[in-house]
């Protein structure tokens, strides 16, 4: 079983809000926390997911700008990398590391000099060169935040004798079932649940069968989740009684006093890991996007973001920041350790993940 995550994070109740709102239309998806350096604000525009908008996460930045930059939201990577190929512009985007090739082969990047990020030697060195990060020797992705996803369920509801991905497939939950609107999440679960250890470079075969499986899964899901508030209140209600999740949901439940667990599965999990990358076009300030990069890396942003949110940081030093009980708690060591135990991430080779997208907004179309 994974260990929970902490206490909503500061500012919480006001996330929650916005993030409902904009979910109801009633925001539009850029969101800009103004204080009194507005023309800082605007000299910045991030695009980054719902849930790291908030100001905890680049404090350094707030202090030296005055304000938060803006920042536009997205549900998934899919959608990022569509609108900034139709031309969205935007500074800098948060995505996986699997998804860095695809906007590094649309020519839609330019490399970082890590020489101006103050924190940059105090990052892990394993994760600075994982492979998706650099490119011709050049750095493409700065990486902040990693970990891995499980499986939640309501423990006072789910059989949780055999900890199963197939929990996700079971007729016994019909209708209270939830899974993630991306496609990577989706797709390797439906994976591993098929014995497929390699779906970076899935055969036309394999995809078959990973679509014949989320067909079926289909057919037993309340919706795919995008906005973690959402999976939260349903799982809150009973809504949803078992999901693909973050850590951050099933530690918000948690500290909600819900009846939650977060299972890893005997099928095994995958890695992940985040961080941003800088467009070659964007309309910004060259220095504000390395301020905002640093900030993302300083320890008190890994600090908060171990003890808040479950992920991992890429800063060795805001571990130090932690109390060995909180690191305990979060089942987080270094990365090695951590990332060694699951499923290890990999690039997609690009041909194949275009068929698995295609194949996912198939199978999502029908729902």
């Amino acid at each position: 079983m994974m260990k929970p995550n902490s206490a909503f994070a500061p500012g919480a109740d006001r996330r929650r809000v916005l993030q409902a709102m904009a979910a109801t239309g009633l925001v539009p998806v850029t969101m800009t926390w103004r204080g009194t350096g507005a023309q800082a604000a605007a000299d910045l525009l991030v695009f980054d997911w719902t849930g790291y908008e908030i100001p905890e996460l680049h404090g350094p930045y707030i202090e030296k700008y005055g304000a938060s930059p803006e920042v536009a939201v997205y549900a998934d990577v899919y959608e990022a990398f569509s609108k900034v190929q139709a031309g969205f512009k935007v500074d800098t985007v948060h995505p996986n590391i699997w998804d860095v090739r695809q906007f590094y082969d649309a020519g839609l990047l330019q490399p970082w000099d890590t020489s101006r990020l103050a924190n940059w030697p105090d990052v892990f060195p394993s994760l600075a060169a994982m492979p998706g990060a650099q490119f011709d020797g050049q750095q493409y992705l700065i990486p902040t935040d990693w970990g891995v996803n499980a499986l939640i369920v309501r423990s006072d509801i789910v059989d949780m004798s055999d900890p199963s991905w197939g929990i996700l497939w079971d007729p016994a939950y019909a209708g209270r079932i939830s899974v993630h609107t991306e496609m990577e999440a989706t797709v390797q679960t439906a994976a591993l649940m098929l014995g497929i250890t390699d779906p970076f470079h899935a055969s036309d075969e394999e995809i078959a069968a990973i679509k014949a499986k989320l067909e079926e899964q289909r057919a037993l899901l309340r919706f795919y989740w995008s906005d973690p508030t959402e999976l939260e209140q349903a799982i809150a209600s009973g809504e949803v009684v078992a999901a693909w999740a973050w850590p951050q949901v099933y530690g918000d439940l948690v500290k909600e006093g819900q009846p939650v667990a977060y299972l890893n599965p005997k099928e095994g999990v995958y890695s992940w890991m985040t961080g941003f990358v800088r467009m070659a076009d964007g309309p910004g300030l060259d220095q504000n996007a390395y301020d905002y990069v640093d900030a993302w890396l300083s320890p008190e942003t890994g600090k908060w973001l171990i003890e808040n949110y479950g992920y991992g940081h890429t800063n060795r030093k805001s571990f130090e920041l932690v109390s060995a009980e909180v690191l305990e708690e979060k089942g987080l060591g270094s990365p090695d350790e951590v990332l060694g135990a699951a499923h290890a991430v990999q690039e997609y080779d690009v041909e194949v993940r275009e068929k698995l997208v295609n194949m996912f907004e198939e199978v999502k179309a029908g729902f």
